[in-house]
């Protein structure tokens, strides 16, 4: 089985990840507090400025309660178990956790739904991760912290299409590419492709559609999305890469409760790991090597 063929099998496990960021999540809720295993945790030690773990007003004394989506997906917490820190996501929240001064012992899992997450009212939990775009009509109800991730671009065509195999932009030259019009995706494209060598059709759907019919060779959509796409709704999707650069894209970040007294602390944290290229490297670990989307260089 080749790496790209993993990658697409890789791919099926995380499709409906795709669905939390339009809310579509469980709506049970439980709890789970174990440690995340030693390689997972090796990158997030406390740096030696890290000392809110005494100063935080936390749900439980001492205590980080970090909440994620039930379930969640791949590659954001993988196996569904965000105690072992492995998964973009779980690392990131332990990377945030110790950077805040608390040790993987005092972190403890919970489950919410997309909805109640971000929903006005009281919170049971501390943060919360689980692929939250930031929005103005979201602030109204919740605090955000600084962005953990921006979605890139990513190429969709069709296992042994003539894109599938492209390792760089010059490699679809020639290939008929489709994108919705008015989208980041589209600037992208037409940036890296030109816009004659662009096919622009209304909507995802109308895309999704003309890459089943034949119509095109491969489609250009948000990452996230293209997890879902290339699992789901594309007969033999396959995700060929992304594009370099996340300029325009949506932006992850923790929620917090709203007027939280920990989000000047949470948000520092983030920054810090931005700053030092921690979130890059796991970026690089988790959205990429480990699901086979390279960069198209």
């Amino acid at each position: 089985m080749t790496a790209r063929i993993l990658g697409r099998v890789a791919t099926t496990a995380i499709a409906v990840s795709a669905l939390a960021l339009a809310g579509c999540s469980s709506t049970s809720e439980g709890e789970t507090s174990t440690t995340p295993s030693e390689s997972a945790t090796a990158s997030a030690a406390p740096t030696a400025s890290a000392d809110a773990a005494g100063t935080l007003e936390t749900v439980t004394d001492g205590v980080l309660t970090i909440a994620t989506g039930e379930p969640a997906y791949e590659p954001w917490v993988i196996g569904d178990d965000p105690t072992t820190g492995e998964g973009f996501e779980a690392a990131v929240a332990y990377a945030v956790a110790a950077e805040l001064g608390y040790s993987p012992e005092d972190v403890t899992w919970v489950r919410t739904t997309f909805d109640s997450a971000i929903a006005p009212g009281a919170k049971d939990w501390d943060l919360n991760i689980q692929q939250f775009s930031v929005t103005e009509e979201r602030k109204n109800a919740v605090d955000f912290s600084s962005p953990y991730y921006t979605t890139s671009q990513a190429v969709v065509a069709v296992e042994g299409g003539v894109a599938a195999d492209a390792t760089s932009v010059a490699d679809l030259a020639g290939a008929a590419v489709g994108v919705t019009v008015g989208t980041t995706s589209y600037d992208v494209a037409v940036e890296a492709l030109g816009e004659d060598n662009v096919q622009v059709f209304n909507s995802v759907a109308d895309v999704v559609a003309a890459l089943n019919a034949g119509q095109i060779d491969a489609f250009v959509t948000d990452l996230p999305g293209a997890f879902y796409s290339a699992a789901v709704e594309v007969e033999n999707g396959v995700i060929v890469g992304q594009f370099a650069g996340s300029e325009g894209g949506d932006e992850f970040a923790f929620v917090l409760p709203k007027d939280s007294a920990n989000t000047e602390a949470v948000t520092a944290a983030v920054d810090t790991l931005a700053g030092d290229g921690t979130l890059e490297a796991l970026e690089t670990e988790w959205l990429s090597e480990a699901v086979d989307v390279p960069v198209l260089n």
